[in-house]
């Protein structure tokens, strides 16, 4: 409903793509394909890591949970998406809008609590070695992904209620195919100071903080591995830390330039492009850098192949017991 600056909001729309009409059936195709493998390669990575006794370690049991928020993540956005794209006047209503952006909010931040806990666990394994088993039990290991859910579930709670207890009046429209948190911050009226505070907050505490504490663990990595291993060790460790490494550049280098990119340079269809890329197409990638250069993955996923070939049920029978 958009009427005058008086009229309450109840609903938004949600323009999405609609300035390019042309564009919205191949990229209906072209989300939903990489929807399927997100979830598909992420799910196998799920079961992988819970199926094989050699991937019963510190670094899979991070994976494990960080493949499975990929999927809750995407899941948030791209039905909604998808639907939007096939209907010729996508709206959302204002629960359902404050519904997506705390799911969003709480699963973002949890993959950036997550992927410093990745980060932690490569250092721990080679920096100090020795103290490894102590420093990554099960304990500590089930307190940092209890951590990270904690600090999504906080986040995504606090910042939603923030920005949906400002008032919206008259203009409706979100120039964005889901409710991010800035497109929804332009809409409200009366001062959006504590938003803005909210959002910058969360930014550097959740973006920034964690990429920092992540390369101040690479670069331990990089002078131990370069003070001590061999030219065959340091090619392990190399292949190991690479997966991870190019995940986090790729997460927080589009998380930095969605939310910290001057507001004088910003446009909707920027917004648009780099939102797709941040929620549809980056998920996707995890599977194929987990899988292609991690030798461990690879084989785990042959010997389960074998074992399907042979029986069916194995990998059900190995996930039940």
């Amino acid at each position: 409903m958009v009427g005058d600056n008086g009229t309450a909001v109840t609903e938004f729309i949600l323009l999405g793509i609609s300035s390019f009409p042309s564009l919205q059936v191949p990229l209906f195709w072209v989300v939903l394909c990489i929807y399927m493998v997100t979830l598909l390669g992420n799910s196998l990575i799920i079961i992988l890591t819970l199926a094989d006794p050699v991937l019963h370690s510190p670094m899979y049991f991070f994976l494990r949970h960080f493949s499975l928020v990929e999927i809750l993540y995407t899941t948030t956005i791209v039905p909604r998406m998808l639907a939007d794209l096939k209907s010729t006047h996508p709206t959302i209503s204002l629960a359902s809008c404050f519904t997506q952006m705390y799911f969003f909010s709480f699963f973002g931040v949890t993959e950036c609590c997550l992927l410093t806990a990745m980060a932690y666990d490569r250092y721990a394994a080679i920096c100090r070695p020795l103290h490894y088993t102590t420093l990554m039990n099960q304990g500590a290991c089930n307190c940092m992904v209890g951590a990270s859910y904690l600090m999504g579930l906080i986040t995504g709670t606090t910042h939603s209620i923030c920005i949906f207890t400002l008032p919206f009046h008259g203009a409706n429209t979100i120039h964005h195919y889901m409710c991010d948190i800035l497109p929804v911050l332009r809409l409200a009226t009366g001062s959006t100071f504590k938003g803005e505070v909210g959002n910058l907050a969360m930014t550097i505490s959740f973006i920034i903080t964690p990429f920092l504490l992540i390369m101040a663990s690479y670069a331990y990595i990089l002078a131990t591995i370069l003070g001590v291993a061999t030219s065959q060790g340091r090619q392990k460790v190399f292949s190991t830390c690479s997966s991870h490494l190019f995940v986090v550049i790729l997460f927080f280098g589009t998380g930095t330039v969605a939310y910290l990119r001057p507001e004088a340079g910003s446009s909707p269809g920027t917004d648009q492009v780099i939102g797709i890329f941040y929620t549809v197409v980056t998920p996707m990638f995890n599977p194929f850098v987990y899988t292609l250069r991690n030798k461990e993955v690879t084989r785990a996923m042959k010997r389960l192949m074998d074992r399907f070939f042979w029986n069916p049920l194995q990998p059900f029978l190995l996930l039940s017991s």
